[in-house]
């Protein structure tokens, strides 16, 4: 076990041996952390948190009550092969939230990048890849070996399929079911999520220049009027200048196991 001097730890909490705390870790009441558990420095636990398995945490996240983080991923196939759950820094991981470990036939990871907010309930499934600044909100459920790329917000009460990619920017509405793959930027909505269109309100709020939203709005149409892929490399082989319409078409040209969702 390696406590840092000034980590701050109630009593009534369980730290196993070989958990490593860092500098200015502050540890509420009842919360228990094992073995291969790793705090960075400025991590603060509220109360009643469960960290297991071989989980990492950044620097200056906060976990709330009732979280559970790196327990065993909820898989049949799981036998028990030694696997990690990895959060950045500065993320906020609010009430209920779970997170489990990875298996060995998903790469053994689940990967939390920077600056993400988790809300009440969330959970985050087995071999998960999120980038930073995602925000899930209340009793989101993100399926095993999913990928979520930076930016991204999913609506309360929404699920998304195992295997989906979520490119950078995109919003899902609340109450969803992804069953697709979502090109960057856009906006789906609806109980069988459709495409409905792009995430303008996103596109303003991160300072898009009109050119490029513009750009987007011009793929978009073009997209629609096909089959979604072979529009998409129609359009790449015109070598567009917009970078973020390239970005788009290499989401969409790129590997996946799964469809896309396509405008409606």
């Amino acid at each position: 076990m390696s406590i840092d001097p000034g980590a701050v730890i109630h009593p009534s909490s369980v730290i196993e041996a070989g958990a490593v705390i860092g500098a200015g870790c502050r540890i509420g009441p009842f919360c228990h952390i094992g073995p291969e558990v790793r705090l960075a420095a400025g991590v603060e636990l509220k109360s009643h948190v469960a960290i297991a398995g071989d989980t990492e945490i950044g620097e200056g996240t906060v976990v709330f009550p009732f979280a559970s983080l790196g327990q065993i991923p909820q898989d049949l196939k799981f036998k028990g092969e030694h696997t990690k759950l990895i959060i950045g820094a500065r993320n906020r991981i609010r009430e209920y939230v779970t997170m489990n470990t990875g298996t060995e036939g998903g790469g053994g990871v689940t990967r939390v990048g920077d600056d993400n907010l988790f809300m009440s309930s969330s959970h985050v499934a087995h071999d998960v890849t999120i980038g930073s600044r995602v925000i899930l909100v209340n009793s989101v459920a993100i399926a095993g070996h999913c990928h979520l790329e930076d930016d991204v917000i999913v609506g309360g009460l929404s699920g998304v399929h195992q295997w989906v990619r979520i490119g950078r920017g995109a919003i899902v509405g609340a109450l969803s079911m992804v069953a697709a793959d979502v090109i960057p930027y856009a906006l789906v909505a609806g109980p069988r999520a459709g495409l409905e269109g792009l995430n303008l309100v996103g596109l303003k709020r991160h300072g898009v220049a009109r050119a490029e939203i513009g750009a987007l709005r011009e793929m978009f149409m073009a997209l629609s009027e096909g089959n979604f892929r072979e529009q998409a490399r129609k359009l790449h082989d015109e070598k567009p200048e917009s970078s973020l319409v390239n970005e788009v078409l290499d989401f969409i040209l790129g590997p996946s196991d799964r469809s896309f969702l396509t405008p409606r």
